[in-house]
């Protein structure tokens, strides 16, 4: 059960960055703010968690990944979530029935930024455009993020749980795809659940979950949730 109020171990410090959909410039920003917050308050551990959502609708999808996989991490270490974008582009790559999904749902967009700019007409010709653009690389680390990551109080997930089963016997779909009945639920989750997945305009703090989702590729509005101890605060990218 959660405490009453939640906390972190002692001397952890963690940066939770919410859904960035291509937006490169809105990461690029937030990641000089985090670097101002870590020179002008050194902590003795400290950690960056990515919800989820990297790609699709905002145009820069190749350069967030490539920036997730190849920069050094802001703080001492870099955990990033699954998000339902994610398992969308992976389900197209490993089935060409799933890729009308995954470009209906923005992925033109990250297959814009990776230089299709004009797909095939055929089924087949199209998927192997798909995948012959998305460098190997970024295909294993798509294919290898954990969908959970848990410190102190506090589950980190991209979508959310289901209210009616345990933290440990969730179906894995939820916790990237989950709305309901999650967003409604009231209930004790026996932690603070930090998540994203459904745009909010403003972050949406109750007593048993976080959205951190403002909705960035519309908004400009990129938001991360700095937890310490028992104090929570925000650093956020100006809306446009």
């Amino acid at each position: 059960m959660p405490q009453t109020m939640p906390m972190l171990p002692d001397g952890l410090r963690i940066y939770a960055i919410g859904d960035v959909h291509g937006r490169f410039d809105l990461l690029e920003a937030m990641a000089a703010k985090i670097a101002d917050d870590l020179s002008a308050s050194p902590a003795e551990r400290t950690l960056e968690i990515f919800i989820g959502d990297y790609i699709d609708r905002g145009p820069q999808s190749r350069e967030v990944v490539e920036w997730l996989i190849a920069t050094l991490p802001l703080a001492n270490e870099r955990i990033c979530l699954l998000g339902n974008h994610e398992d969308l582009l992976l389900q197209a790559l490993a089935d060409p029935d799933g890729l009308a999904n995954w470009l209906f749902n923005g992925g033109d967009a990250t297959l814009a930024s990776y230089g299709v700019t004009r797909l095939p007409a055929s089924l087949k010709a199209m998927w192997d455009a798909c995948a012959g653009a998305i460098p190997p690389r970024h295909q294993a680390f798509l294919g290898d993020l954990p969908r959970t990551v848990e410190f102190g109080s506090y589950l980190f997930v991209h979508a959310g749980v289901d209210p009616t089963r345990p933290l440990n016997d969730q179906d894995p779909q939820d916790l990237v795809w989950i709305r309901e009945p999650f967003l409604s639920a009231k209930v004790d989750f026996g932690r603070i659940i930090v998540h994203g997945h459904t745009p909010v305009v403003e972050v949406d703090i109750r007593k048993n979950r976080i959205n951190i989702d403002t909705g960035a590729v519309f908004t400009g509005h990129l938001t991360c949730l700095v937890l310490e101890g028992a104090a929570r605060r925000l650093l956020q990218t100006p809306p446009e």
